[in-house]
């Protein structure tokens, strides 16, 4: 990690974002020590619950076993599993056995929905959590998450725009609620014209972030043109001082 890009961004972001809440970021590797390592799980617990202790400032990391939910041990590349009756699970259940989370209409649809849905495969690796200014010079990050206000959200959608021709520099896929946090941005790293990812709109993960909260992910490189262009964006304008004031209210 380039420690004088993390001290320009800490500054700009004060600058421009009134001093809110900072991005974490993640990524596959060794534990150099300077992560908790996340101790194996008893029964069911969401990964955007465990991610509160890293937006405040404790980095985390985890490997297969310290994951508590099926859905965030695929999401996250640790495994391909798929639970017995997932179709039923996410759509209308099965009377008398099963509840149905009702998000997908049929368990058709659902079936469709997961043979097209990406698969990440990272069995045996670690993934390390940590908030912006606890990366030090070890740390290789390859996606950046932002826990956003609209405000916020406005900004960074606004500035991932910034050097492009086309509109949709943003997409916000169907998914859990850690699957548009990890799995969808880290398949844009590498890409010729890589997006950001708008997320957090899973009903069952929401409980986990605050009520005008939602997501922006996107890969490392991505994110570091965005540093480097917002000094001559819109954030230099009247137009984002009439936001930036009021973000600073909420701070």
């Amino acid at each position: 990690m380039d420690l004088q890009r993390k001290e320009k961004f800490l500054q700009l972001w004060k600058k421009y974002f009134g001093g809110t809440e900072l991005p974490i970021v993640f990524y596959y590797g060794e534990n150099d020590g300077s992560a908790i390592e996340v101790s194996k799980t008893k029964g069911h617990r969401c990964l955007i619950g465990d991610l509160a202790k890293v937006r405040k400032g404790e980095s985390l990391c985890f490997n297969t076993e310290s994951i508590g939910c099926f859905g965030g041990k695929r999401y996250l590349g640790f495994s391909t599993y798929i639970s017995e009756n997932f179709n039923y699970f996410l759509s209308c259940g099965i009377p008398g056995e099963l509840a149905g989370e009702r998000y997908i209409r049929t368990p058709e649809l659902v079936q469709k929905l997961m043979e097209n849905m990406p698969v990440l495969k990272k069995q045996g690796q670690k993934i390390l959590f940590k908030r912006w200014d606890k990366l030090c010079e070890l740390d290789n990050p390859e996606v950046v998450i932002f826990f956003a206000t609209p405000d916020v959200l406005s900004g960074l959608f606004t500035l991932a725009n910034f050097d492009q021709s086309e509109p949709n520099s943003t997409f916000s896929p169907f998914g859990a609620g850690c699957a548009t946090i990890v799995l969808y941005p880290y398949l844009e790293i590498g890409k010729e014209r890589p997006r950001a990812v708008i997320g957090m709109f899973d009903a069952s993960a929401r409980p986990y972030v605050q009520a005008n909260i939602l997501t922006f992910a996107l890969p490392f490189s991505k994110f570091q043109a965005m540093i480097d262009y917002m000094e001559e964006s819109f954030l230099i304008t009247p137009s984002w001082d009439k936001i930036k004031n009021r973000i600073a209210k909420t701070v």
